[in-house]
């Protein structure tokens, strides 16, 4: 009862309270404890009481306007898919970059490019978008704002949670902290593939839960993002985040800023 009350304060708030966004992440300071099962007990996490059971991220959360501000809010996030048996295979996204179209030189959608990969981009937030790279692995990235803006956020490293066995077995003589932490890795050890592309992130395919924990800014450090040299002065945007001292993230970067805005 509690969450649908402040789902739907944030729905009459409107686009004011974007950069705050998280009814489901909301806890006032007096409902907050820190989590001791949380990177030990480090005050930079919070659980709220009021929720008390994973649920999906719901339409509202990815078709906001700012592609940065989901970036940095689905960190901390899970993100499920389904084995054949009906177990999970699940992890905490710990790092993601941010893709802006048409202007954005590096992402696919640059100039309104249009193609039978890149249309997946001009979905409605909250749509899996999976391509294929370097004749080897797949990637996997959100699609957000509305209908006919390509934005979409990469989700570039996980922390496993569920089906680490099965990850092993996907992913096998690699250690564990090898199993996700890079969006080629992670979409092998959680088996995803094209099949997975334009697949509706509210469905039963596959899925992103609310974490058990929010991120606090402080922990959330920005860089530029990887590989995309290419995009000229684009390519300097800090539109890559993650969470620092996470021992998951594809590359250690920790110098880089502090995101308290």
């Amino acid at each position: 009862m509690r969450e649908t009350i402040l789902l739907a304060e944030w729905r009459a708030a409107g686009p004011a309270h974007e950069q705050d966004w998280s009814p489901l992440w909301y806890c006032p300071p007096i409902q907050c404890e820190p989590n001791p099962s949380v990177l030990k007990g480090d005050p930079q996490f919070c659980v709220c009481p009021a929720r008390m059971s994973h649920r999906k991220l719901p339409r509202e959360f990815y078709t906001r306007a700012n592609v940065l501000t989901l970036a940095r809010q689905l960190l901390g996030q899970m993100l499920v898919v389904p084995a054949q048996d009906g177990t999970h295979v699940s992890g905490t996204i710990v790092e993601t970059e941010a893709y802006r179209g048409p202007e954005d030189r590096a992402s696919h959608a640059y100039e309104g490019r249009r193609t039978s990969r890149t249309e997946t981009m001009y979905q409605i937030g909250g749509t899996a978008y999976v391509y294929f790279v370097y004749g080897m692995y797949y990637q996997f990235n959100v699609v957000t704002n509305v209908n006919e803006i390509p934005h979409a956020v990469l989700v570039r490293a996980l922390e496993p949670l569920e089906g680490i066995e099965l990850m092993r077995q996907r992913r096998p003589g690699q250690p564990d902290h090898n199993l996700t932490n890079g969006p080629g890795k992670l979409c092998i050890a959680l088996g995803i593939d094209r099949e997975l592309d334009r697949a509706d992130l509210l469905g039963d395919r596959v899925w992103i839960e609310e974490g058990e924990s929010r991120i606090s800014p402080s922990a959330i450090a920005s860089g530029p993002r990887i590989g995309v040299d290419y995009a000229e002065e684009w390519a300097e945007k800090p539109w890559r985040f993650w969470i620092r001292n996470n021992p998951f993230i594809s590359r250690r970067d920790n110098s880089a800023p502090n995101l308290n805005h």
